[in-house]
């Protein structure tokens, strides 16, 4: 009879790794049935834990009676994963019961810090299809995966479909909240030698609208394609200027550049174009162009360093060309615009600030 196989430690731990990575899209799913349940916010409304019929009984009227078991299952996965807490009141009863942690805050809808509306566009069925189409990208390149699972590119899907186009600008606006927040907390005084600051790809400006409230003297101009800033809302002290970052000429002339989270979405080359345009807005010798993006840590142990490897996949997935950098790949782009100079500056985000001079 033949000898049983014996596994050592490292090599089941390997196993171990591999149904893990395997199965780790359950961890979302999970979390999106949580938030679909609003959850976060029925624990949050009553100001104190709740058992899972509490939880229930809050549930949306129309549903013919929820499935308490189900449900404890799936709460079981999230309290291992901390995003809520569990203990018994045995003074009163044997059931458990669910608090909130301080990742389940990040999962509150009318909270102004949210991450409920990325957390939903992420998770969307149109946007975890390109994830089934990497292997198809390595093997034939050409276009993203989001191409090749939709025959389009997002920004065509986006004018296409008003449902998803409101899923997608939700899902930015929550975050570019978020990423203000710690850029003005974390990069402090860093508009205040600037007298004009052009936002290039600002959206509809909510961005340099922030920062010109938290410096008064700054007069701010969002930049970006005519359609975009057409629908663009009036903010105290912003101007909105129509025009193309890839168009020399086009970006006015002004004291500082702010881009954030734009030069991901474009491949070297185009990043080097953008940044030629930027160097001939600023002034010579005082200009500068501040870039808030991600700066890669593959082998970093920070808080925000795993997350920043997968933003990369992100760019694979749904963008073409896009990518996170390293510190030395943005010297090479930034160098090779004309910037011979940089300093790197972390902020209490997923996000970095890159000073960019061009002497």
């Amino acid at each position: 009879m033949e000898a049983a196989m014996e596994f050592d430690e490292a090599t089941l731990r390997g196993q171990a790794d591999v149904w893990k990575y395997m199965f780790s899209f359950v961890d979302s799913m999970a979390l999106k049935c949580a938030v679909e349940l609003r959850i976060p916010d029925i624990i949050h409304s009553r100001g104190h834990a709740l058992t899972l019929s509490e939880i229930a009984s809050s549930f949306d009227s129309s549903s013919p009676g929820p499935d308490i078991t189900c449900l404890s299952r799936i709460m079981r996965l999230l309290v291992r994963r901390k995003i809520f807490t569990a203990h018994y009141d045995g003074e009163d009863s044997d059931e458990t019961l669910y608090g909130l942690t301080p990742s389940s805050r990040w999962l509150l809808r009318d909270s102004e810090l949210t991450l409920v509306p990325m957390l939903l566009l992420e998770t969307d069925a149109t946007l975890m299809a390109p994830w089934h189409c990497f292997s198809q990208c390595v093997k034939q390149g050409g276009s993203c995966a989001f191409e090749k699972a939709h025959d389009r590119i997002i920004w065509q899907l986006c004018s296409e479909n008003p449902e998803f186009n409101r899923l997608f600008n939700d899902g930015m606006a929550c975050t570019a909240i978020i990423t203000m927040k710690a850029i003005l907390s974390g990069y402090k005084g860093g508009f205040d030698d600037t007298a004009t600051l052009v936002d290039v790809g600002g959206g509809t400006g909510s961005a340099v609208a922030e920062i010109v409230k938290a410096y008064p003297s700054v007069k701010g101009i969002n930049f970006d394609l005519p359609h975009v800033v057409a629908t663009a809302p009036m903010y105290h002290g912003v101007s909105h200027v129509g025009g193309d970052m890839f168009d020399e000429g086009s970006i006015p002339n002004t004291d500082a550049i702010f881009m954030k989270w734009i030069m991901h979405d474009w491949s070297d080359n185009d990043c080097v174009k953008i940044l030629k345009n930027c160097w001939k807005a600023i002034p010579e010798r005082t200009g500068k162009v501040i870039i808030a993006d991600i700066v890669l840590e593959p082998n970093g142990a920070g808080m925000f360093d795993d997350t920043g490897l997968v933003f990369d996949l992100l760019m694979i997935a749904h963008t073409l060309g896009g990518k996170e950098r390293t510190e030395s790949e943005w010297k090479k782009i930034l160098e090779h615009a004309g910037f011979p100079r940089y300093k790197i500056i972390k902020i209490p985000s997923l996000l970095s600030i890159i000073e960019a001079y061009p002497v």
